[in-house]
């Protein structure tokens, strides 16, 4: 329906324009026949007339006095017989003719001649050429013929014939402004209507995505507050209140469960933080081979539930650098964490450092189930998660990556992300170095 209404505009607005162009043709056709006529009426009126009379005088006798008087009187009528191509020099003519031209804001070539009885008495450059082509090119060239005689039947009677080339380019650079503003104006059309098909399709990507997000965080939300309620229930129950290790299982559970709810409504937090721009650090002089053994400690419980080992090739000679220490690590931990939760068993991750001119280098490569090209160029979106088949077959909000990268700008890092569909994924990160 929009694309339907976009075209209607354009039509309508172009057919208004081409109409434009037809009447400013049809004005300029008709000034030109005024020209010419202006210029028939100049030579008309600086010719001979066209009957001229005499006076003869003659001797009259008074009968009073008898003396003879001189008196003047009209004896003859003569018709002159020049024509007006023999009053006039052609460059006379063609002088007359640019100047109407000039007097009605007409800029264009002509030919002239003017015709006796099928006779050229008089004629520009090229205008026998185009009065013998006046059939094959009347599209191309306006013929205007004036008559130089009142009288058609006179032995002097004159036709002024006129070529004007039809040039739709000079019409249209006439209208150069009215076609600047409609090309102006449908090139704005067509941006607008680009933006809001742009628009709708981001809405549509975004609406998807917030849904996704709030499923996944209801269902992150719901698991630990439900087993949060059964380890309450439990420890009512009065056959575990007698037993001390019974209740401090189940307050394991509790904290544990708790803890985890922080973790997750801290990551919620820190994407406002972000979104704001508000993302504090607290720069200090950080070990990254020590926060990374750490780290990786960390995450023993979850590596050996992949069978999965880490392979730490720390070859940095210089691993300090400036750096919030708590959110470095969360970095850190982020992107070990994505590599045990998107991989198959016998997990094998390779952390590498290394030292550049001006910058560390840190390396994560996992052998996981890799991302297609498609979600390597959106797993920095907020919310974004890659479709594994199952929504909730991986835990997560869609924030640790968008958090990773807020991060790596924060501390003016760069980050590389490369990965192969079932093949696994490298993240490569560049810090620099005072």
């Amino acid at each position: 329906m929009i694309t339907l209404s976009l075209l209607g505009i354009i039509y309508i607005q172009y057919s208004w324009i081409l109409n434009a162009a037809h009447i400013k043709k049809e004005e300029k056709e008709q000034k030109m026949v005024d020209a010419v006529e202006a210029v028939r009426n100049e030579l008309m009126s600086r010719s001979l007339p066209p009957i001229a009379r005499i006076k003869i005088d003659r001797f009259k006798q008074d009968g009073a006095s008898n003396r003879l008087t001189l008196e003047p009187i009209t004896d003859g009528i003569i018709k002159p017989t020049i024509p007006v191509s023999a009053q006039f020099e052609g460059t006379e003519v063609s002088g007359l003719l640019k100047k109407a031209m000039k007097e009605r804001k007409l800029d264009t070539m002509f030919e002239f001649g003017i015709v006796s009885n099928a006779l050229i008495q008089m004629y520009s450059s090229n205008f026998i050429e185009r009065l013998n082509k006046r059939e094959t090119d009347s599209a191309l060239y306006q013929e205007i013929i004036v008559p130089l005689a009142e009288n058609i039947n006179s032995p002097t009677f004159e036709v002024l014939h006129v070529f004007v080339p039809q040039s739709s380019l000079t019409v249209f650079k006439s209208l150069g402004w009215m076609i600047f503003g409609g090309i102006l104006f449908t090139a704005i059309i067509v941006t607008a209507f680009a933006l809001t098909i742009r628009t709708m399709l981001g809405q549509k990507k975004l609406s998807e995505i917030k849904s996704d997000f709030i499923n996944n965080m209801t269902h992150e939300l719901k698991t630990p507050l439900a087993t949060i309620s059964l380890a309450i229930d439990a420890i009512g129950n009065e056959r575990v209140m007698d037993n001390k290790d019974k209740i401090r299982y189940f307050s394991g559970i509790i904290k544990e469960e708790n803890k985890r709810m922080n973790k997750q409504v801290e990551s919620i937090l820190n994407s406002a933080l972000m979104e704001k721009e508000e993302l504090t650090l607290n720069l200090q002089p950080i070990d990254v081979h020590q926060l990374i053994n750490s780290t990786v400690e960390n995450l023993q419980l979850q590596l050996e539930g992949k069978n999965g080992k880490v392979d730490l090739q720390l070859n940095a000679i210089q691993p300090i650098i400036k750096a919030d220490e708590v959110h470095f690590s969360n970095l850190i931990f982020n992107l070990l964490d994505n590599a045990i939760k998107y991989s198959k068993d016998n997990l094998e991750v390779r952390i590498t450092t290394a030292n550049t001119r001006k910058f560390l280098v840190i390396s994560i490569a996992d052998n996981g189930i890799g991302m297609s090209r498609d979600t390597v160029s959106r797993i920095f979106e907020k919310f974004y998660r890659a479709h594994t088949g199952n929504v909730h077959n991986v835990k997560g909000f869609g924030l640790g990556l968008t958090y990773v990268k807020a991060i790596v700008d924060a501390h003016k890092g760069r980050i590389k992300v490369e990965s192969i569909l079932g093949k696994g994924s490298r993240f490569t990160m560049e810090f620099p170095q005072e």
